[in-house]
């Protein structure tokens, strides 16, 4: 069984943000304090395009299930979080920072597996390094193409030259990368950074709910080896 709740964390300059937060209901046989427990905070697809955290609802009720607490929450100028979106993502940077030390204070976890899906792969790289309790960082669908990185382009060093241990999951007909140009990215990538293509998949497929949890059993088996 898990529950659900609701909150509101300021991002700066008078955003709030809409989050949602996702608990497994704990057993008598739960052992482990919150303070050893990861908690996975799942950054949403790019805003201009509708992208919400309504998409991440189905990876982080299955990571709640399997007693990983998951944190949603809607980007600026999304659903009920207030201001307005950028087209590059960097203002939504300082968004991803809040809600990770929101939740490092407000779940009692000291410890921060930090997932973007989509564009929100970009944006989550760029928030790694800036919050101390992030432990690891999940990608999945990180659009490194030519077309993608006219927006998203600045945001890459962030992440490859993170120490952080990486994961980067694509399906193998991803429209935005290709197999090829991840790979060379990964080379250049400093500290643990691996791969995990899923064969004949493609970029909104991986998006769907029909991957959900194939998605959180991919974070669940990153986070046992952080």
């Amino acid at each position: 069984m898990t529950t659900r709740e609701s909150a509101t964390v300021e991002s700066g300059n008078g955003i709030s943000l809409d989050v949602r937060i996702y608990k497994r209901i704990p057993e008598d046989s739960d052992s482990s304090t919150d303070e050893q427990k990861v908690a996975v905070v799942l950054v949403h697809p790019y805003s201009v395009l509708g992208g919400c955290q309504g998409l991440m609802k189905g990876i982080a009720r299955n990571l709640a299930e399997q007693g990983v607490p998951a944190v949603t929450f809607d980007m600026r100028g999304v659903g009920k979080s207030t201001g307005r979106p950028s087209l590059t993502g960097f203002s939504e940077v300082s968004d991803v920072v809040a809600i990770c030390k929101w939740t490092s204070q407000n779940l009692s976890s000291n410890r921060i597996l930090l997932v973007g899906s989509s564009a929100g792969a970009p944006i989550a790289g760029s928030a790694v390094d800036q919050v101390d309790e992030i432990v690891g960082y999940v990608s999945l669908g990180y659009p490194f193409g030519l077309t993608a990185s006219i927006l998203f382009g600045r945001h890459h060093k962030n992440i490859l030259q993170s120490p952080k241990p990486k994961l980067f999951v694509m399906g193998t007909k991803d429209g935005f990368t290709s197999v090829k140009q991840l790979a060379n990215k990964i080379k250049s990538a400093a500290g643990r950074a691996e791969t995990h293509l899923i064969e004949g998949v493609s970029h909104f497929q991986m998006e769907g709910p029909a991957y959900d949890t194939e998605m959180a059993n991919l974070i669940i088996t990153f986070i046992s080896s952080l």
